[in-house]
């Protein structure tokens, strides 16, 4: 679908494509995905597009919200909340489930449930499960309506680190050393699970990084650097997904490289390098988002380096089925290696976050490819594809 091809009866004038921003979630990166949301609430083009931001609560309900981003910043080292917004506290918003009615109804206990009018894409800036894990893909799916980024399997493959990491192996990307503890091996035998990541440690040593099998931003991940604190990093991975997974540390130099759909396909950005933070243990969620560790754009990297992690970055792409955007994530090992960490089907967005400064830095403004990427999805059909 185009812009071009918006259904209009022959009396009215061309109507502008509305596009519906949904943020927030049931994940613990709400507050992270409401950063993101104020963006490109910001960056949306009003004289194009008509907009309507969508809110969904920690507890999953679906409201309107106020389309006021500057509401929309973290404050006091301290992030925002749907609820905040949140036009009621009790009504809801429904989006169509017939692929042949993209109408959006709001309703509200006690009162006849209004229209808000058709949306013709959606812009679902959520993070981590219930959101960019394939989900809210397979509802817009369902309902028929264009949305911007990867499509269902891509999304839940780019949300599982086990399962990323398995399809990046099968494609010959080279990943680092791993394990994974299920819920089940848990339960069942919390020794041997135990034994499976104190043996990745005695194969490639200290520190691991535990992380949650299923989550971003950083959240749930903590950096051990012997046996006494490998129970600790285990339950606070556990507190946001249980099944974590345990990777050893690679030594090297943090390497990030943005993919964006073009009209003739995908192509890489240049690449960025995280450098280590210096008051942080790595470049956790308050490097990333409190204090805004700065990434250098462009990674200082020879020209025979910058082509391979951008041809790496577009064959993990390709590998996923990714749609859209991605951000892979690499290590440049001290034997000269592009090592794949992960890649993210709905990276940081914020105009300081990697992905848009390596944008900025390939010469597409924020506001741009913002306007790409609702293009992108207008053209793209709901369904097999």
């Amino acid at each position: 679908m185009s812009t071009e091809n918006l259904s209009q009866s022959p009396d009215q004038p061309q109507r502008k494509p509305r596009v519906a921003v949904v943020f927030g979630g049931r994940s613990s990166e709400h507050g992270i995905s409401m950063v993101t949301a104020g963006a490109v609430l910001r960056a949306i083009d009003r004289t194009k597009y008509d907009v309507l931001p969508i809110g969904i609560t920690q507890s999953g309900r679906w409201v309107l919200t106020a389309d006021e981003p500057e509401r929309m910043a973290i404050t006091e080292r301290r992030t925002p909340n749907v609820e905040q917004l949140a036009e009621s506290s009790e009504g809801g918003v429904v989006l169509p489930v017939d692929p042949a009615n993209r109408e959006v109804v709001y309703t509200e206990p006690g009162s006849v449930p209004k229209a808000l009018g058709e949306i013709d894409v959606v812009f679902p800036v959520l993070h981590g499960p219930y959101g960019e894990d394939g989900t809210l893909q397979g509802l817009l799916e369902l309902s028929g309506v264009p949305y911007v980024g990867s499509g269902v399997l891509a999304s839940a493959v780019g949300q599982d680190k086990e399962y990323m990491k398995r399809v990046f192996t099968s494609f010959g990307l080279k990943v680092g050393p791993y394990v994974v503890i299920r819920p089940r091996e848990w339960e069942q035998d919390e020794s041997a699970a135990r034994k499976k990541i104190i043996d990745l440690a005695g194969d490639h040593g200290w520190p691991l990084f535990v992380k949650p099998a299923r989550a971003g931003s950083s959240i749930g991940i903590t950096k051990v650097e012997d046996l006494s604190g490998l129970d600790d990093a285990i339950a606070e991975a556990q507190r946001h997904d249980p099944k974590i997974l345990v990777e050893a540390a690679l030594r090297g130099r943090e390497i990030e490289c943005g993919v964006l759909e073009f009209e003739d396909g995908p192509r890489a950005s240049v690449p960025a390098e995280i450098p280590p933070p210096d008051a942080h243990a790595y470049y956790d969620f308050e490097a990333k988002y409190i204090d805004s560790t700065p990434g250098i754009v462009p990674a200082p990297l020879t020209p025979e380096e910058t082509a391979d992690v951008q041809r790496l970055a577009v064959d993990a792409y390709e590998a996923a089925s990714c749609e859209g955007l991605v951000r892979a994530d690499f290590f440049l090992t001290e034997d000269g290696e592009f090592v794949i960490n992960e890649i993210n089907t709905m990276p940081g967005f914020t105009p300081i976050s990697m992905y848009p400064q390596m944008w900025q830095a390939s010469g597409i403004g924020y506001a741009d490819l913002v306007d790409r990427l609702i293009e992108a999805a207008l053209r793209r059909s709901t369904g097999l594809r």
